[in-house]
């Protein structure tokens, strides 16, 4: 997802791209992979590459990934970037919807994939970027049927992470589409009032980083250098 940014960002950054568990090339770790379970991973990549200190952009779950992290291993960051994503634990209707999506998978993989992601772009957006929306569907359908499942069990279960907003030191920027049929726009950017976040507006939906992508790209690189 990060293809278009990669190089713009490799100038004068080290760029470094994971599947989080169950994505991509990354194996499965059970029925339940947790936000923890995925930071940990995370870390351990950086580990392994001998990174010390990072600038995370974390998309939707990747957020809730990337504070999971903050709060595991603090003194690893150096700045946030929460992008169409939140700090606050999921509603009992946003739970409630999690369970409907793990039955419409289990019964339809494809189906629902394709109707899921179509709906994270405005509907404006469908007719100008029908290229990209459809090789978004041909990505996500190579996800295994299982780390789309352990995904939603994970994310439904993940704590309110609010509070690191508020008490964290290093620099936070929260991106939200305006009409995000995923997350609430006025509650979630409420979660800045009183707090050092920079928040970012685009006018579009869940998806930012293709709905907005030039935009996007100047918000982040701005963010990178003031850091």
């Amino acid at each position: 997802m990060w293809d278009f940014y990669i190089p713009q960002f490799a100038k004068k950054n080290r760029v470094i791209t994971i599947d989080l568990l169950g994505h991509g090339a990354t194996e499965c770790l059970g029925y339940v992979q947790t936000m923890e379970d995925n930071a940990d991973a995370v870390h351990a990549v950086l580990s392994e590459l001998r990174i010390r200190k990072v600038v995370f952009v974390g998309h939707s779950m990747g957020g809730y990934v990337a504070l999971a992290f903050a709060e595991l291993y603090p003194d690893t960051i150096k700045g946030l970037v929460l992008l169409n994503s939140t700090a606050r634990a999921d509603s009992s209707e946003r739970k409630t919807n999690r369970d409907r999506a793990i039955k419409a998978v289990k019964k339809s993989f494809a189906n629902f994939v394709s109707l899921s992601i179509a709906n994270l772009f405005n509907e404006s957006n469908h007719e100008r970027l029908a290229l990209e929306i459809a090789n978004v569907k041909k990505d996500a359908l190579k996800t295994p049927l299982q780390g789309i499942i352990a995904s939603l069990e994970g994310m439904k279960i993940r704590p309110d992470r609010e509070v690191l907003l508020h008490l964290t030191p290093f620099p936070k920027l929260l991106i939200l589409g305006e009409k995000d049929p995923v997350l609430n726009y006025e509650e979630t950017k409420e979660q800045t009032i009183n707090t050092a976040v920079k928040l970012v507006t685009f006018p579009d939906g869940h998806m930012t980083h293709i709905e907005n992508q030039e935009e996007l790209l100047t918000v982040l690189l701005n963010f990178f250098k003031g850091i």
